[in-house]
């Protein structure tokens, strides 16, 4: 029988923190890059929220927020229309969905190690 994503992340939980008590070395694990906490900008925070997100769930997040509220434009659904809260993230009207996330990292604080 397969294992849910719950039963399978909860094993694997259990696994690590088994590996870690027998070899007394912290855990290591996938945070860094993509998947490092980062935190939002106030500006930001209007959006996603005020709490430190990865950056992949900070990207969902504002596309939510844009799909929420249809500020994709009707003819060129590449193009985001922004309303007052993206604007101040954007610093213009209208961005292209490829420029979004130039814009977005200058709204996010990688945590110092």
């Amino acid at each position: 029988m397969a294992r849910t994503a719950e039963q399978r992340g909860k094993q694997e939980t259990a696994a690590a923190a088994k590996k870690v008590k027998s070899t007394g070395k912290p855990a290591g694990g996938a945070r860094g890059g993509i998947t490092a906490p980062v935190t939002p900008s106030p500006e930001l925070a209007e959006i996603v929220g005020k709490n430190d997100l990865p950056r992949s769930e900070v990207v969902k997040k504002v596309w939510d927020y844009i799909k929420k509220n249809d500020l994709q434009d009707a003819k060129d659904r590449r193009q985001i229309n922004g309303d007052e809260k993206l604007g101040k993230i954007f610093g213009k009207k209208s961005v292209s969905m490829f420029e979004m996330n130039k814009h977005l990292s200058k709204h996010l604080t990688a945590k110092k190690a």
